[in-house]
């Protein structure tokens, strides 16, 4: 099983640099999806299922549609759409491809053999993870839902209406208009 982890370690790192060195975002989220998925097949073989499982449900699924989101709304114009058709070219899938093949060699290899490497842990449940996460790692896990609700409120800014946001009148004073309905208009 320890072959099983070293070539998933390489691809984790392949895809990692690949994240690094894409000029398009979202050919670097997928090859973060890559990474990510790759991880999780370490967690595995490691003998924390669990933990693998929370990896590719939140990071690789959650927490990468949020980001194609903020890449959609960010909405960089014309000029990306005609970069992105330059780039569109089978040549570009060619490594995903591989690494993606590694991974799901890797994933059929360890379900029709089953196997995760002998570390004399045992397997890491969800009773063990929730109890280190509430009591060990408390700290870190307050700090992570800060950071969290820290972007949740940097997203609102950013997405506010145009109508909330401070509009300068022709005075040159500003005042925050609120989109009300005016009551007894015509």
């Amino acid at each position: 099983m320890a072959i099983v982890f070293y070539i998933a370690a390489m691809v984790a790192v392949v895809s990692t640099a690949m994240v690094v060195t894409r000029l398009n975002p979202i050919h670097a989220l997928l090859y973060l999806i890559l990474s990510l998925l790759s991880t999780a097949v370490m967690f595995y073989v490691l003998g924390a299922p669990f933990v693998a499982a929370l990896e590719v449900i939140i990071y690789a699924g959650a927490i990468m549609v949020v980001f194609v989101f903020v890449i959609m709304m960010l909405n960089l114009g014309e000029e990306t759409v005609r970069q992105e058709r330059v780039l569109l070219k089978p040549a570009m899938f060619v490594l995903p491809a591989i690494l993606a093949a590694i991974l799901g060699a890797e994933l059929l290899y360890l379900l029709y053999y089953g196997g995760r490497a002998d570390t004399g842990q045992g397997v890491v449940g969800p009773k063990q993870v929730g109890v280190s996460l509430f009591t060990t790692y408390l700290f870190a896990v307050e700090l992570a839902a800060m950071l969290l609700l820290a972007g949740l409120v940097g997203a609102f800014h950013i997405g506010r209406r145009e109508s909330e946001r401070e509009l300068t009148d022709t005075e040159g004073t500003s005042e925050v208009r609120r989109a009300q309905p005016e009551l007894g208009r015509k």
